[in-house]
């Protein structure tokens, strides 16, 4: 199921032992290499630490009340999950990234995003239009697919011209995103954003 990052931001998280609201979700923590979930970071008065984070795979289940979770023993800490420091430190936000694709066009910003519930990963971007190339369609909507590669300020994603597309099926391309079904730390990917950032 797509839920979209409105449905998400905001959102309480329940708990299963008392029945009420731990806290809520503040935003999204996204992973740049592979764009999954690596915690939710919580906001709320009854967390003993701030910031707290709650990971996907923490939740028992997400219904109409929110999130639920057993208790707040479900909350970390950045120090305490190696991977989730790592991920923080690279101060990643999906939301506004420049969205061009492989010829260096602009295609937009992006807005929004929507998340697979299964697999904790973003499965679709939504693309706001520059205003000059809006008037038809304000909006894009990018499948993971279609993406090539991530950095720090923008996402290049596979032309969707018809001349670019007969010559070079999506299939072709070294996709690092393709591989939905493996659980985000068995991932192979290969990024110049990754490449960049193992430098530091």
């Amino acid at each position: 199921m797509l839920l979209p990052l409105e449905r998400l931001v905001g959102t309480a998280v329940m708990s299963l032992q008392t029945g009420s609201e731990l806290a809520r979700v503040k935003t999204i923590i996204i992973d740049p290499r592979d764009l999954t979930i690596a915690a939710y970071e919580l906001e709320g008065p009854l967390l003993n630490e701030h910031p707290s984070y709650l990971r996907p795979v923490d939740v028992r289940e997400l219904s109409q009340l929110g999130f639920i979770v057993d208790s707040n023993d479900e909350f970390v800490l950045a120090n305490d999950i190696i991977h989730l420091n790592q991920v923080l430190s690279f101060n990643f936000n999906l939301l506004h990234l420049q969205v061009i694709d492989q010829k260096g066009r602009k295609l937009g910003k992006v807005t929004s995003y929507a998340i697979d519930s299964g697999s904790f990963s973003v499965q679709q971007i939504a693309v706001r239009k520059p205003l000059f190339k809006s008037f038809n369609e304000p909006e894009l909507l990018i499948n993971r697919s279609q993406v090539v590669e991530i950095n720090d300020t923008s996402i290049t994603v596979a032309s969707t011209d018809t001349t670019s597309q007969s010559r070079t099926p999506l299939r072709d391309y070294a996709n690092p995103f393709r591989q939905t079904n493996v659980q985000p730390e068995a991932i192979e990917f290969e990024s110049r954003w990754h490449s960049s950032n193992q430098a530091d």
